[in-house]
């Protein structure tokens, strides 16, 4: 069929007008004619009363083991793992109690009484404190208030020093400790509920990488990159999203580099990634090459994908978690890289625990004496780094069952297929 010479001039100016776009705009545009992303996060459930009081009970026995009498808690993750609150910290202090017997108690300032109720799913004891009035004498109350009038007070580890000066203050008879081995123990074994929106919040990042490398484009900038994998996770239903995009030389400093930074032909393009459903996340890295790969790039992706493979074998149930790190280092040196952290080679650990922070224990590192058990979570990163050139990282986490490792997302076989699949 013929076209008409409006119909030509149209079909000109609208290639020439596509032709002047950046490429984030023509990757936008491209975004907008495919199918809309489904919002994943639909098919969450979320933690469940039962569980958290189950949390709850949990805890204090482990308080009795370690004498604690009771445990301090800021807003943050342990606050919401817990108690299912989400607040935020500042100098107006509000507080979770959780004595050793008995429920929890709520110390906040009188005016955000009405919204920390409204966020409560259990328990009734709120102290409230007026802004002339010291809160910690509240706290204090509240221990004499349940029989306690001296012993030991543990505060999670984020707990802020003027909180700590400020108990010690106003609760004379007791001791303030670490109480890192309370949370620790309790929050480093996920439960089936706590794997399956961790599961999801990966499907969401894996189904996003599978998105935004169709829409790579020469000239785009890591800025640009970020924005559209922020759009594509947020598009898919993930909260509290984050993005690293390193081009080229960048993607060999593990963290990046500020230089400006653009797609170019057969350079590497790394990507960091993840994002949070009901506070659990993910975290998931991808190696591209945008073209034709060159001989040392593959190489390096070969061996970065046998360096997982490699650390997946070696996580086994009982096995001290440094063993991991110590298999991959076996591996990498018997290729020429390292020894040990020394660069080229691989400069960090070869994972870090995960659940409701994107780093917690356990942490897969050399030394770490802690054997690997079921319900333990962390990510498999064993990545390869060449100052000057370029790395190479491919990141997925696993979770620990009693007769082995499980992929959340299946790492890529290939640099022609270099996304993986869902786990």
């Amino acid at each position: 069929m013929q076209l008409s010479k409006r119909n030509l001039f149209k079909a000109a100016t609208l290639a020439a007008g596509t032709a002047a776009m950046t490429p984030l705009a023509r990757a936008r545009r491209q975004t907008a004619k495919a199918p809309a992303l489904p919002n994943l996060s639909k098919r969450a459930v979320p933690i469940s009363v039962a569980e958290r009081q189950a949390r709850i009970t949990r805890a204090q026995k482990v308080m009795a083991k370690q004498g604690l009498d009771a445990l301090l808690l800021e807003p943050g993750s342990a606050m919401r793992y817990f108690t299912g609150i989400s607040w935020w910290r500042s100098e107006r202090l509000t507080a979770i109690i959780i004595p050793r017997r008995g429920d929890i108690a709520i110390v906040t300032p009188f005016f955000e009484e009405p919204s920390v109720r409204e966020s409560m799913t259990f328990g009734d004891d709120v102290r409230t404190w007026n802004e002339h009035e010291n809160p910690f004498v509240r706290i204090a109350g509240m221990l004499k208030d349940r029989g306690l009038k001296r012993g030991r007070i543990g505060v999670e580890a984020t707990v802020r020093y003027f909180v700590v000066e400020g108990l010690q203050r106003a609760a004379p008879n007791f001791t303030v400790v670490g109480a890192s081995g309370v949370t620790r123990a309790c929050r480093m074994f996920k439960s089936p509920a706590e794997i399956a929106l961790m599961k999801i919040a990966s499907d969401i990042t894996l189904r996003a990488y599978a998105h935004v490398h169709s829409q790579l484009d020469k000239g785009m900038t890591s800025d640009d990159i970020n924005a559209l994998m922020r759009q594509a996770q947020a598009s898919l239903g993930g909260d509290s999203i984050w993005t690293m995009a390193l081009l080229g030389e960048s993607s060999a400093y593990p963290h990046g580099s500020h230089k400006p930074q653009t797609v170019e032909e057969g350079q590497i393009i790394l990507l960091d990634c993840g994002c949070a459903v009901e506070g659990y996340q993910s975290d998931i890295s991808r190696t591209f090459v945008y073209g034709e790969s060159s001989k040392q790039q593959r190489r390096i992706w070969e061996l970065v994908r046998k360096g997982q493979l490699t650390a997946l074998a070696a996580a086994q149930p009982g096995r001290p978690a440094g063993s991991v790190d110590d298999a991959v280092r076996k591996l990498y040196e018997a290729e020429g890289f390292g020894p040990g952290y020394r660069l080229p080679g691989l400069s960090h650990r070869t994972g870090h625990g995960i659940g409701m922070d994107g780093h917690e224990p356990v942490n897969i590192v050399k030394g770490e004496s802690t054997p690997l058990a079921a319900g333990m979570c962390f990510s498999n990163e064993p990545g390869i780094y060449l100052p000057g050139q370029f790395g190479v990282r491919l990141e997925d986490c696993i979770h620990m069952t009693d007769s082995g490792p499980v992929w959340f997302t299946v790492p890529p076989e290939s640099l022609e297929k270099p996304i993986g699949r869902l786990g």
